[in-house]
């Protein structure tokens, strides 16, 4: 057989199967999966153009980072320790009313995929204003997105009403038809920024053009507390009565869930992206995992913001997910080793509608991977290769990453890439952020 390039690695995850398949390789032909099958076989069978030998690493599928603001970098550290309502009342919009130009979301973007593509992350489900420009930074690092045609029923710089928002969103979706790396997701903000006719047009608009859905859902008790008072349902149940409930929506957070609430999340196949670490950050509440995937829901992980986060590390959010549902479940078999493996790959490409062609390394996928060496000595001695990733496996032991089959992360550093004239752009961003805290200081 014919390949572009063989990876022989000492272990190989490729989530669908289960199981880690101990000296494997995968050969890559046309950017996409072309056979799985041990080394010994691939050295007898697979000519190839390139070999890389990762004796002392796993390969895993590319990393999907299901949720996230990646523009909101330039406002890491911003508004640290409030509760959402004020974080984002008080401190976050008004920035970004101040703040916000496709100019600055072109480089909070750049900078955020590219600490998640150095994390090991090869897509990412993005939502928030000027999604041109975080596809214009997604693509000029290699990585695939999945852009949020981002609703809400207020004005900004970038769309005076909601249905300016969503005409901008779809007209951006023709533009980039034929665009490999880049796909979209309708994305009204949250029900308690988006109004029930807005949210009827945006059911109306995924059923003419079978895009995906993703909003915020669920997040605060004081959200499930405004809804009930002004439409005598929750959220949940009011996205039901406007045809938003299905396979194709994504809820994320969902730290606030009843009875009612998983039964619906189940009969509908309703994808859940869950964001541990802001919702810790937010003190948000928890969200059920060991509930929701014993009621068959496909739960997803995210990173949300590094506003809120105040990271971007996919690596780093699987092991929080995994600590935190033992301790809500009271169960430490609740979100185990390889369950949490797949929620950041496959249950993430299955959230954003893209799991036919990411999220596991399977044949006829892309070859979308990554390498994480388990050879330092912090990670030794090792027993279980998959328990030692996600228990202690960190972003720095991520050496490789491939998109389609093209190497985008070689040695831990992205491959042409000029972090330092991103590092002086992202210092005027924050000088800009400063001297308008100055201006408010003073009025």
């Amino acid at each position: 057989m014919q390949a572009e390039l063989l990876i022989c690695a000492r272990w190989v995850a490729p989530v669908e199967p289960v199981e880690v398949l101990e000296h494997y390789s995968v050969a890559i032909a046309d950017g996409r999966v072309a056979a799985v099958l041990p080394t010994s076989e691939a050295e007898q069978v697979i000519e190839a153009r390139e070999t890389v030998h990762l004796d002392h690493h796993i390969l895993i599928p590319g990393l999907v980072n299901a949720h996230t603001h990646a523009a909101m970098t330039l406002l890491r550290g911003y508004a640290d320790d409030l509760a959402l309502e004020p974080w984002l009342k008080e401190r976050i919009w008004p920035a970004e009313a101040r703040l916000l130009c496709e100019e600055a979301v072109r480089d909070g973007a750049l900078a955020g995929a590219a600490e998640m593509l150095a994390g090991g992350v090869t897509t990412f489900a993005d939502m928030y204003f000027y999604p041109q420009a975080t596809i214009h930074s997604a693509l000029a690092l290699g990585m695939r997105v999945a852009a949020g045609i981002i609703v809400v029923d207020f004005p900004s710089r970038y769309a005076a009403n909601a249905e300016e928002y969503l005409q901008r969103g779809l007209a951006l979706h023709d533009e980039y038809r034929s665009e490999p790396l880049a796909s979209f997701l309708l994305a009204p903000h949250a029900p308690y920024t988006v109004s029930d006719d807005t949210l009827a047009r945006i059911a109306s608009y995924a059923a003419e053009t079978n895009l995906p859905i993703q909003t915020h859902l669920h997040e605060t008790a004081s959200e499930i507390e405004h809804s009930l008072a002004q439409y005598g349902k929750r959220p949940l149940a009011r996205l039901e009565a406007l045809d938003l409930a299905g396979p194709a929506l994504s809820a994320v957070h969902m730290t606030q869930v009843d009875d009612q609430d998983l039964e619906l999340l189940g009969r509908y196949a309703i994808n859940v992206v869950h964001c541990p670490e802001s919702n810790l950050k937010l003190a948000s509440g928890f969200c059920p995992v060991a509930k929701l995937l014993e009621a068959g829901v496909n739960v997803a992980l995210g990173t949300d913001g590094a506003a809120s986060n105040n990271d971007l590390d996919l690596l780093g959010e699987m092991q929080t997910a995994a600590l935190l549902a033992k301790g809500v479940a009271g169960d430490p078999g609740a979100f185990d080793a390889a369950t949490a493996l797949r929620a950041a790959t496959l249950g993430g490409a299955r959230a954003i509608g893209r799991d036919h062609e990411t999220g596991s390394i399977e044949p006829g996928k892309w070859a979308d991977l990554t390498a994480v060496c388990l050879d330092a000595t912090r990670l030794l001695p090792l027993y279980d290769p998959l328990s030692q990733l996600v228990y202690a496996g960190e972003r720095r032991d991520v050496s490789g990453v491939w998109v389609a089959g093209e190497r985008r992360v070689q040695d831990g550093a992205i491959k042409d890439f000029d972090a330092g004239e991103l590092r002086s752009r992202l210092q005027v961003w924050q000088r800009c952020v400063q001297e308008m805290e100055d201006t408010d200081a003073h009025d």
